[in-house]
């Protein structure tokens, strides 16, 4: 399984991740704008909202490694977005049990893209207890639409249709805070998914049987 580098992931990834199976992670790619690689989509007091980070841009970051692209901290996003996670989520089960180990990660400021990022899908890994074999790859090779099994580098896309809870039967709804306001919205942040249902977590990532 292939899998592109992302910022808080979808609960999709980590469904694909419990498979159990040995899943390597996009490592020499180059950048890629409006990805997961640096937003995420969570759900908020007004509905479901976006978070990201800003790049450092030294000369053109589409031609840059993505383990070579820098996190910009000369703005407060990290402030922002502690504050907004906690907007959100303060209210639910378990938020005050991952807050700190999480906003750690934040608060300690990788210093690359890539290291952010994987630093906080162990984190999620841990904390759903998703035993995946995880491994980077070593060289890049494009992705062929359609065509290779396992690779969803392309697949999981903010602006494509994303079909993995259905392909796995994991469509399928959990309590969330404001789902009176606005409903049930699916396959959203996996922060979404640990904050209301804690270690239960493990039990909507994999279908019964595997």
């Amino acid at each position: 399984m292939l899998l592109g580098i992302a910022y808080f992931p979808p609960i999709s990834y980590f469904a694909l991740m419990a498979e159990g199976k040995t899943v390597h992670i996009e490592a020499c790619e180059n950048y890629q704008k409006q990805s997961w690689r640096n937003r995420c989509r969570y759900y908020a007091a007004d509905g479901p909202q976006y978070l990201n980070f800003p790049v450092v841009h030294e000369g053109g970051t589409h031609e840059l490694p993505i383990t070579k692209i820098k996190v910009d901290y000369s703005t407060p996003w990290v402030i922002r977005t502690e504050r907004a996670i906690a907007s959100a989520y303060e209210s639910s089960a378990y938020f005050d049990y991952y807050k700190d180990e999480l906003f750690a990660i934040l608060d300690s400021k990788p210093e690359t893209l890539f290291e952010l990022d994987m630093q906080i899908i162990r984190f999620f890994l841990k904390k759903t207890r998703i035993e995946a074999d995880i491994r980077l790859t070593e060289e890049y090779v494009p992705p062929v639409p359609d065509t290779a099994e396992g690779d969803y580098r392309e697949k999981l896309h903010p602006k494509r249709p994303d079909t993995v809870l259905k392909d796995l039967g994991l469509e399928k709804p959990y309590y969330q805070v404001f789902a009176q306001k606005y409903g049930f919205i699916p396959n959203l942040s996996i922060m979404d998914l640990l904050f209301n249902e804690g270690p239960d977590s493990i039990l909507y990532l994999k279908a019964p049987g595997r």
